[in-house]
């Protein structure tokens, strides 16, 4: 749900299907595997504009995004596997979990992503996931710009704290709901203690 969104957010062209099969790539950025060369590596670059950026923005509850560039390459893996490395840089502004106040990230990450052809889906209730999350099932496209908004994804932090804020002195809280401090909590601390130091006596 989260990438179909942000793809559309980003002004990519909608996939039609003839026999089965995409007639036009997922985005500007794909690639077709069938014009891969075998012997060669084929590289990218994808630099998102103002107007990108502030639609992946918008979609991961940014206050803002921007110098992000994601760059690699795709070669094969074998007989018919392929191989995506890249980097991706990217400089996010969220605010702070405890002050609200903006905080920096600067975010420089190596991506691996293996496209593999005899992929099995694994059916069942309870399935034990795979340890390595960077294998994909391999399609008629590899899609760069897909990768590079779920490796952004999982990249921003999820509890971002500015330099000077206080650890503990908030915790997130339901909406309309006081966040419980660490001031709040010290009568419950104390009263804990005495539980403890009484339950303590009637031992002995």
């Amino acid at each position: 749900m989260l990438l179909s969104r942000l793809t559309q957010g980003l002004a990519l062209v909608q996939e039609t299907k003839v026999n089965g099969m995409s007639k036009t790539p997922p985005s500007r950025a794909a690639l077709r595997v069938s014009d891969l060369a075998q012997n060669a590596k084929t590289s990218f670059e994808i630099v998102p504009d103002q107007t990108q950026m502030a639609a992946l923005a918008q979609e991961l509850d940014l206050s803002g995004l921007r110098k992000m560039r994601f760059e690699g390459e795709i070669k094969a893996e074998g007989k018919a596997d392929w191989r995506l490395t890249a980097k991706l840089g990217a400089t996010v502004i969220q605010p702070c979990g405890v002050t609200l106040a903006p905080v920096t990230t600067r975010i420089d990450v190596p991506v691996t992503r293996l496209f593999v052809a005899d992929w099995q889906e694994v059916e069942g209730e309870e399935v034990e996931m795979p340890e390595d999350d960077s294998i994909e099932p391999l399609k008629q496209w590899i899609d760069p710009e897909a990768v590079m908004i779920e490796a952004l994804s999982l990249e921003v932090p999820a509890y971002p704290r500015a330099p000077d804020a206080e650890l503990g002195e908030a915790v997130l809280a339901e909406p309309g709901v006081a966040p419980l401090t660490d001031e709040a909590m010290r009568p419950f601390a104390g009263l804990a203690d005495l539980k403890a130091k009484l339950e303590g006596e009637n031992d002995g």
